[in-house]
């Protein structure tokens, strides 16, 4: 007769999945295209963390190495054998060279990374005399931004999504929240800073050279935490400077009888109890008379100049040279019509608003006509 033989042990089914984790984590790490990776210092202040993470890192990497070779080499040397006695290994307690090392070198350690932390934070702090000031309000969920210009204590420059600022040059933000807590984080250009209601935190940072900078909100603040993204733009000192003067002047109204016309008028009656759209000609507000809140809903006075809308999930303008995303020379070029009026016909399904409407955008119930004629009316606004 033959003996049976013993059932194969099969692998419990998550075994799998958990081998291949490690895997995925790994991919993901492998991408070209991360906007949002604070491994590629784009300014003064990005950098200096850098060159304080790096050296962390490679100590930390070199005990974590040393901390499991050791452990391994103990559980294989000292393993149970067939042989094996009972008796215990050699033991080291008592030993006074080893147990100062032990103790003193990650002391040392401790004290050195401790020591740079410190000379890091400090220098983070330090407040440059001649820096751009600008106040930053966060807000459910979108980021305003006040340029007080002329240092007279008024905001000349109210926008949002797009934090402009020229490149080169040392940008000093007071941030502060409307309603709940958030987080401004720009991680090519410093770390992050809370928006907390009734406190001011400062940060500064400073863009080495012209381009776009992506950030996102790092605390949970509500259903669309996620679609509260920001981008700052950094120009020349020259383009700044025009951009500076474009937004201080009133927009210009569009043609009597034309579609923008028309898209005005439906301002007027369905926006501007939240949006408001800075007056011209001397005039205190475009809409006189308008039920207006100013400041529960992004300032449009100048929309068409801004390349990304909604908390910056959509792009306001076509990315024309396919680079993936929509820089200062392609705002004004073609003007994504289709995502502007998604969201015109109802943003609360593209973006989670409040069940009870206290916070975000309604759907307001516009008819294709109106929806075509604001998107003519918001385009003139420069």
């Amino acid at each position: 007769m033959h003996g049976t033989r013993a059932p194969i042990a099969r692998r419990p089914r998550w075994t799998r999945p958990a081998l291949l984790a490690p895997v995925l984590l790994a991919l993901g790490a492998c991408a070209d295209n991360a906007p949002l990776d604070t491994l590629k210092p784009k300014g003064p202040e990005s950098r200096a963390i850098d060159n304080l993470s790096d050296p962390v890192f490679m100590i930390a990497g070199v005990v974590f190495v040393l901390v499991q070779v050791g452990v391994l080499y103990v559980a294989w040397r000292y393993r149970r054998r067939k042989d094996d006695d009972g008796s215990l290994p050699p033991q080291i307690h008592g030993n006074t060279k080893l147990e100062l090392g032990w103790t003193l070198l990650p002391a040392l350690l401790l004290a050195g990374v401790g020591g740079a932390s410190v000379l890091t934070i400090l220098d983070l702090d330090e407040k440059p005399d001649d820096a751009l000031e600008i106040t930053v309000v966060g807000q459910q969920w979108w980021w305003e931004y006040r340029y007080d210009v002329d240092g007279d204590g008024e905001d000349d420059i109210v926008t949002a999504n797009d934090l402009v600022i020229p490149a080169g040059e040392p940008v000093l933000m007071d941030i502060t929240s409307r309603d709940v807590i958030h987080s401004f984080w720009i991680p090519a250009l410093n770390g992050k800073r809370d928006a907390v209601p009734g406190r001011v935190h400062p940060l500064k940072f400073e863009a080495d050279e012209p381009g776009v900078y992506r950030g996102q909100c790092t605390e949970f603040c509500g259903l669309s935490h996620g679609y509260m993204r920001m981008r700052v733009i950094a120009l020349s000192p020259e383009d700044y400077a025009e951009w500076q003067d474009g937004q201080m002047d009133d927009p210009a109204l569009p043609e009597s009888g034309s579609l923008a016309a028309e898209g005005r008028e439906t301002f007027r009656t369905s926006c501007s109890q939240c949006h408001r759209v800075r007056g011209e000609n001397g005039n205190d507000d475009l809409f006189e008379g308008a039920a207006l809140l100013a400041g529960a809903a992004p300032d449009l006075t100048h929309f068409a100049s801004r390349g990304v809308f909604a908390g910056a999930i959509f792009e306001l303008w076509d990315d024309v040279d396919g680079s993936g995303e929509v820089e200062a020379d392609e705002v004004g070029e073609q003007l994504n019509v289709a995502d502007l009026e998604v969201w015109l016909r109802n943003p609360p399904a593209e973006k989670p608003m409040a069940p009870d409407g206290a916070r975000g955008m309604p759907n307001l119930g516009l008819t294709e006509e109106q929806i075509d004629a604001l998107v003519a009316y918001l385009e003139t606004l420069e």
